[in-house]
């Protein structure tokens, strides 16, 4: 594991410098069916076929005295669901830690991979330009894009199955004020601030497709190109260090997505109207 970060961290000094950068559209390298592959899918597929070997290698067969490489995956794992768990509630949380497990360490690995030599730099000839051969995927608009919508769907389906189409409606719509509190024409005024301030919420629910999208895109391909840009200043020293503080950042910018798709499951789910889970059948 330690040969691993140091691996991470010093990776960007191996890179040749380019100050082009990275191109903000993929490039198709080849089609499966009719159906184009671009070069983002390709550094997708790659890292998710290496995250099943590698959790297949580490763990194997679970045991009940786990190995090393077990115990470490479980740790990992651990601390994570510990961090979720008050966000989303008990009651949720083994519903939703696969899904948000799933999304934590998919999107810290691309966001890693435009560390590794090679990754933004290798390019080949196409229609008389230099074009990226492999780049990191989440530099890639559609690939964020795509997340963001995982992520929206997987709101849905949680917040329908366990809260329930009333709770999500009174959460956004209903009236929240204490009617015993308030004569009836101040209740009822409430009542139309209440359905105009909903209308607002579903607006920004729709918009989390575009700040989670652009949010993970931005950093990701700026700090990318940073790394680019820097080479062509100093190709070994500076770009190491900028490296440094892009391993931080892709590791802020995976739990920050995760936190945030937690945090909008947690809002709505947690609330005490929602069906307890022999009901949600």
């Amino acid at each position: 594991m330690r040969l691993f970060f140091s691996f991470l961290l010093l990776a960007p000094a191996l890179v040749r410098a380019n100050e082009e950068g990275v191109n903000p559209k993929a490039t198709d390298l080849f089609q499966i069916g009719g159906i184009p592959v671009s070069n983002s899918i390709l550094t997708t597929w790659v890292l998710a076929v290496l995250i099943i070997l590698a959790v297949r290698l580490l763990v194997g067969t679970p045991k009940l005295v786990p190995s090393r490489g077990q115990a470490l995956v479980e740790n990992l794992a651990s601390g994570l669901r510990d961090a979720l768990e008050p966000i989303v509630g008990k009651r949720m949380i083994g519903k939703v830690f696969p899904t948000l497990c799933g999304f934590f360490l998919f999107i810290l690995l691309m966001n890693w991979s435009g560390l590794l030599p090679g990754v933004g730099t290798i390019k080949y000839m196409g229609g008389g330009h230099w074009l990226d051969a492999v780049r990191p995927a989440t530099s890639d608009l559609n690939t964020t894009l795509a997340l963001s919508i995982v992520s929206f769907v997987v709101w849905t389906y949680f917040v329908l199955r366990y809260a329930g189409l009333k709770v999500l409606l009174f959460d956004l719509f209903g009236n929240k004020a204490d009617k015993k509190e308030l004569n009836f024409g101040m209740w009822l005024l409430l009542s139309f601030i209440f359905l105009g301030v909903g209308g607002i919420e579903v607006v920004s629910i729709a918009f989390r497709l575009i700040s989670l999208s652009f949010r993970l895109f931005g950093n990701v391909f700026g700090g990318e190109n940073l790394i680019h840009a820097l080479g062509g200043i100093a190709p070994y020293v500076i770009p190491a260090v900028a490296g440094i503080l892009e391993v931080l950042v892709g590791l802020i910018q995976a739990f920050v997505f995760t936190l945030l798709t937690a945090v909008y499951i947690g809002l709505i789910c947690n609330h005490e109207g929602g069906h307890d889970e022999d009901h949600a059948h």
